[in-house]
């Protein structure tokens, strides 16, 4: 389960900026040569608070620094950004271990924004809704599905027949909307009691730092991925095991054995799937970009 914005530090400017003309005040009788150099520095603080500015646009991206969740789409979109003069035109990439590491980066102005995925963005703007905010205009659009070895394609089929079902009789929806839609009383999934698990048991991969995806509440790893994963395994006769791990281990993980699937919000792209077999579509999202007000 892992580039973009400029800083509002206005009042930082502002500061600077007063700062400035109270030098400059007191130093009405100085030498010609302290005045030249209080007019280059005002000059710098002018500068300095012109590049500061909040961008606004994904054109207003250009020559910046963005931050990204390490192995995420975001990662691997923004990379071919860095000085693509027919794009975004990016300074640099910041690769982050957790998209909360990547906020945390822009909200200390050590970057300019942050790429990620809408509905994760959406929840770190709702934390802090006085210095974060997303552009109008996404980046990409984006389809996210079910990671399975090349080496077990009926598992692949035995995943997209439940996928099928599930969609058929409402059980996404619901879990959709509880965590997405966020409608009130909405139950999402739970398991049946005396539910079959008598096929054995899958290993999930996954990043719990991910929501509404996956991520951590009362010890337990939570969100739509895990509450789809256990639909899927209960019709399918499996019990579910989930294990944490840093997003950009998943695709190993499931190549190796060790995990029989990977779920962590992955979108499907071709580079992927060079490595790995992917289910049917189950959730559409898109990349948008993070920016401080």
């Amino acid at each position: 389960m892992k580039k973009i914005n400029r800083r509002s530090f206005l009042a930082a400017a502002g500061l600077s900026a007063a700062a400035m003309a109270l030098t400059a005040c007191g130093s009405s009788s100085s030498t010609a040569s302290s005045t030249a150099s209080s007019a280059a520095e005002s000059a710098s603080s002018a500068a300095s608070e012109a590049s500061t500015q909040a961008i606004q646009s994904l054109e207003d991206l250009n020559g910046k620094s963005v931050g990204v969740q390490l192995g995420t789409t975001g990662d691997l979109m923004m990379s071919e950004e860095i000085e693509n003069a027919e794009g975004l035109n990016l300074a640099s990439v910041e690769r982050y271990n957790k998209a909360a590491d990547a906020v945390q980066a822009l909200l200390t102005n050590k970057i300019d924004a942050v790429c990620i995925d809408d509905q994760v963005a959406k929840n770190f703007i709702a934390a802090n809704p006085d210095t974060l905010t997303m552009l109008d205009t996404a980046y990409s659009e984006e389809s996210y599905a079910i990671a399975v070895s090349k080496d077990r394609p009926e598992l692949t089929e035995a995943l997209n027949a439940a996928i099928a079902e599930l969609k058929e009789d409402g059980t996404l929806d619901a879990i959709l909307n509880k965590y997405i839609a966020k409608e009130e009383g909405a139950a999402g999934y739970v398991s049946p009691e005396g539910v079959d698990h008598s096929n054995g048991t899958l290993v999930m991969a996954t990043n719990a730092a991910f929501d509404p995806y996956e991520y951590i509440e009362g010890g337990e790893i939570v969100g739509i991925d895990p509450e789809f994963a256990q639909a899927l395994c209960d019709k399918m006769g499996y019990a579910l095991e989930i294990e944490d791990m840093e997003f950009d281990s998943i695709i190993a993980a499931v190549v190796s054995g060790k995990a029989d699937f990977g779920m962590a919000g992955m979108t499907v792209t071709e580079e992927r799937m060079q490595q790995i077999d992917f289910t049917d579509t189950y959730c559409t999202a898109a990349q948008n970009i993070i920016v401080l007000k």
